[in-house]
């Protein structure tokens, strides 16, 4: 992939959110995108017509994550309010709020099969939720953090999470072992590899960290964006040839995954860039800010 086809034009602004938007996701598919903010809310958004669908509203406090379904049935979020909202897309309705958090819900994810919900929180744990049971309760508590967990990745067999402690540690659910691979940073967001062979973790010393699953070596370190006080999203194209990051300046950089140069950065938001996601399949993101806007970019 070239730096000629990474997505830096403007084609979208999507307005909604009343103060800052926390994080923006797409879909499985990538024909919508959620949103989600200070306001207490999560929006529904078609990034590529610009258009506003649903709002979803009964947190209490700012909603801080939120993800869908890969059949776009169901929606999870969490935020300020300590508790993971698990809703249905189509009514609006809450179908279960999940307890359990101590503390702020810094992130949700769904697993593959939508049958369990993962939550990181300020509490220092990450909790699984089982969305097809009664029970509010986890059904697995994982606390072996010093500190706020940030972010969480999936796979078939595994939950890894990011923390403030500087760790990032990998858990496998059915063998009941526990990797850690300490950064010496705190770690505010990791992500997947599209090959699942790498983690990205963002640090809060201005650095995103690429590390091997398998061996959990560093490969690469990439800089010059500033990332000190935020939770700041990262992720990898669709073809995992360039590493995307926000800045706190507004601005939204790309490196090259292998040698680390940043190929370009572009003047994106007025704030802070709170999340990157990018397309499946496309070339296209989709950016959200401080500055209480979304944006979606084309190349």
């Amino acid at each position: 992939m070239s730096v000629s086809d990474l997505p830096k034009k403007e084609v979208n602004v999507l307005k909604g959110h009343e103060g800052a938007v926390l994080a923006a996701r797409f879909n499985k598919d990538g024909n919508y995108c959620l949103s989600c903010g200070k306001d207490r809310t999560i929006r529904l958004w078609n990034p590529h017509r610009g258009i506003h669908i649903k709002s979803y509203k009964s947190h209490g406090r700012e909603v801080r994550d939120v993800h869908v379904t890969s059949d776009n049935s169901k929606l999870c979020s969490g935020g300020g309010d300590r508790q993971i909202f698990y809703w249905d897309v189509a009514s609006g309705r809450v179908i279960r709020k999940f307890r359990g958090h101590d503390g702020g819900v810094n992130a949700v994810k769904f697993n593959e099969y939508a049958s369990v919900v993962v939550s990181a929180g300020y509490d220092q744990s990450l909790r699984a939720w089982d969305c097809r049971s009664q029970s509010t309760e986890p059904i697995q508590i994982i606390d072996s953090f010093t500190d706020s967990v940030m972010s969480v990745c999936l796979t078939k067999t595994e939950m890894i999470g990011g923390s403030v402690d500087g760790t990032v540690r990998t858990f496998d659910i059915r063998m009941g072992r526990e990797l850690s691979d300490d950064l010496g940073q705190p770690v505010n967001c990791i992500s997947m590899s599209n090959d699942g062979n790498c983690i990205l973790a963002s640090c809060l010393d201005s650095t995103i960290r690429l590390l091997d699953r398998s061996s959990a070596e560093l490969l690469q370190e990439y800089k010059g964006h500033t990332c000190k006080s935020y939770k700041l999203d990262c992720c990898l194209t669709n073809t995992d040839a360039h590493v995307i990051g926000g800045s706190e300046d507004g601005s939204i950089f790309f490196w090259d995954l292998v040698d680390a140069s940043v190929v370009s950065s572009i003047r994106a938001h007025s704030s802070v860039v709170t999340s990157v996601s990018y397309h499946p399949k496309d070339n296209c993101m989709v950016s959200s800010s401080v500055d209480g806007t979304i944006k979606v970019w084309k190349t």
